[in-house]
């Protein structure tokens, strides 16, 4: 299944992507898209889908595909094209950092350049969303069964506020709409391999990231094994699994991102997004 969340930012209404392309209310089904549904009602929601008695939702703006997740856990470095364009070392164990949660909006929610920022940059990466909770799991191995689904993000990062102002990362990854999430949350049995789809971001119509999940240092289950020795993590929550090459930071002739430039983003499987970009004193 492909599950979304239409409606106006607050607002959104849980539905399922029909084949045509038509979304499908499921608030008969479930209030929202949230980690109490993720964990045990997905079969409720096929079968609801697959009697057919779903009522069409009329075409609105598309919310990010999963309401209020306790946390959005994020990996750095975590493919070798990227720590080599950045000057980093590969990592001997993952890097872990925290996102706040409201930094996520929709997948073509406007996203704001900070106050202050000359260096808001983009990464493209493959979001896994949890239907089950981890908690000192034994091994990689039982990490997949605990996957509800996975997602398009953009984790949108000011550079200067991350790498040159001290303390964690986590100040330059949690300005508000620097999570677009979406369009879709597509269920695990949808997406066989997860760790080979073509990943592509591209500003202003030019391409600046193109590669595949595979080249991940440390692959998905091994990210939800290891974070989970640290963290328990719930169903609903967030693993922003790191982005390949081709970020402003780690290219001299990619400017960062200004006003009025365009992203857009893509992962195989998981649907598109499209972010214009304005500054911050435009809210709403």
């Amino acid at each position: 299944m492909k599950l979304l969340r239409v409606g106006p930012a607050g607002a959104e209404r849980p539905a399922v992507l029909a084949e045509d392309g038509t979304p499908l209310d499921l608030s008969g089904v479930t209030r929202d898209i949230d980690g109490d549904f993720l964990a045990g009602g997905l079969d409720d929601a096929r079968a609801a889908y697959a009697a057919g008695n779903l009522p069409e939702l009329a075409p609105a703006r598309i919310g990010p595909p999963v309401a209020r997740p306790g946390k959005i856990v994020c990996v750095g470095l975590n493919y070798r094209d990227h720590a080599e364009e950045t000057g980093a070392g590969i990592p001997a164990e993952p890097v872990l950092f925290m996102k706040a949660v409201n930094t996520m909006v929709g997948p073509d929610d406007r996203v704001l350049i900070p106050k202050g920022s000359v260096k808001t940059d983009y990464e493209v990466e493959l979001a896994v969303v949890l239907g089950g909770r981890a908690r000192y799991l034994d091994s990689p191995d039982e990490a997949r069964a605990l996957v509800a689904g996975y997602a398009v993000s953009n984790d949108v990062s000011e550079r200067e506020f991350q790498m040159e102002r001290g303390g964690t990362w986590d100040k330059g990854k949690s300005c508000e709409t620097f999570n677009p999430l979406g369009p879709w949350l597509v269920t695990a049995d949808e997406i066989p391999d997860p760790q080979d789809l073509a990943m592509r971001l591209s500003v202003n119509g030019e391409v600046r990231q193109d590669a595949r999940s595979k080249n991940m240092i440390y692959g998905i289950d091994h990210l939800i094994w290891y974070i989970s020795q640290f963290m328990v993590l719930e169903p609903g929550d967030v693993i922003n699994t790191g982005t390949p090459a081709g970020v402003a930071v780690g290219r001299p002739d990619a400017p960062f991102l200004r006003a009025g430039d365009v992203m857009e983003v893509e992962i195989e499987g998981l649907g598109r997004q499209r972010q214009a970009l304005a500054s911050h004193e435009v809210s709403g």
